[in-house]
């Protein structure tokens, strides 16, 4: 049942984010800076109503294939790490981009600019859908997971210390009033805090999702 659940799941991410790559393929055929007017509404605007849009389709899904909440959660960050990471596939075989995983790009919009290698969100989109993975797993076979507060707490603390990163330059140019915070292209990427950040949020995430992990730390 859950094989075809997650089947199912993994179509309708790989198709939206198809989806997605077209349309960011027409959208840089149209215009070349996000300050471009198209109809009443600017570039800037729109894209972050579509990724708005985007996040309540992937909440919906996962609601859809789900029984209870936590479940629901799982489903539906499964489709949001898979959706990422199909989208860079399509555009790679669109647009032969990225040219690298080390090539920069905008990630989000949210509450404002982020900025960061390929590289970089695939390896959250990865660690999201294999925790989510085998949370199911564990629902299935009738396991409870066991949130500590001290796994709550690290998870939290590196979920905002990627969010930093991600948006460390902007940040730095809005608090210091820089006209361009956001259009501003980062030069450098914190790669060993990005890293700190990852293992914070990956193993005690992954203690808390492993089948057969000891659920009392």
């Amino acid at each position: 049942m859950i094989t075809k659940r997650f089947l199912w799941i993994s179509l309708y991410a790989l198709a939206m984010a198809l989806l997605e790559a077209v349309v960011v393929a027409y959208l840089r055929g149209l215009h070349s800076g996000p300050t471009v007017e198209i109809g009443r509404v600017g570039y800037g605007t729109m894209e972050l109503w579509r990724e708005v849009a985007t996040i309540v389709m992937l909440v919906a899904v996962g609601w859809l294939a789900g029984r209870h909440w936590l479940d629901r959660l799982a489903y539906g960050l499964f489709t949001f790490g898979l959706w990422d990471i199909g989208y860079y596939l399509w555009l790679k075989l669109f647009l032969d981009w990225p040219q690298t995983l080390f090539d920069w790009d905008v990630l989000f919009l949210i509450p404002l600019r982020w900025w960061g290698p390929v590289l970089s969100p695939v390896l959250i989109a990865l660690l999201i859908c294999l925790n989510a993975v085998l949370a199911v797993v564990r629902f299935e076979r009738g396991i409870p997971l066991h949130f500590t507060v001290t796994r709550v707490g690290l998870v939290t603390a590196g979920v905002l210390l990627a969010l930093v990163v991600f948006m460390l330059d902007t940040l730095q140019a809005l608090l210091t009033g820089r006209s361009d915070w956001d259009s501003l292209h980062p030069e450098t990427f914190q790669w060993p805090l990005f890293l700190v950040a990852l293992t914070l949020m990956a193993l005690p995430s992954l203690l808390t999702t492993w089948p057969g992990a000891s659920n009392d730390r």
